[in-house]
């Protein structure tokens, strides 16, 4: 019983992220300003990871949890490295 209650809330929470994905895409998209273009792309990494965590979970493999660390790590950096480009102008000082 416990079983088909985690498949059906992982099942759930899947179906969340991906329409949550959905509408990043569209903000990226639609955006009016570049503020907002790597928002949705930090809200996009993030929900990707987290979808990733979940089928993980899903299936009972590791290997998605380390690949999902690696995807945040990144996505953090691009995110920093965007933002301070629309502040000054320049990544590397």
């Amino acid at each position: 019983m416990s079983a088909l209650i985690i498949i059906i809330t992982v099942w759930i929470a899947q179906s969340a992220l991906a329409l949550a994905m959905c509408l990043c895409v569209y903000r990226m998209v639609r955006g009016p300003r570049a503020q907002d273009r790597i928002l949705a792309l930090d809200a996009l990494y993030v929900c990707g990871m987290l979808q990733l965590l979940a089928f993980g979970v899903r299936t009972g493999s590791t290997v998605y949890f380390e690949v999902s660390l690696l995807i945040g790590t990144l996505g953090f950096v691009s995110t920093v490295s965007l933002a301070k480009f629309l502040m000054r102008g320049e990544v590397i000082e």
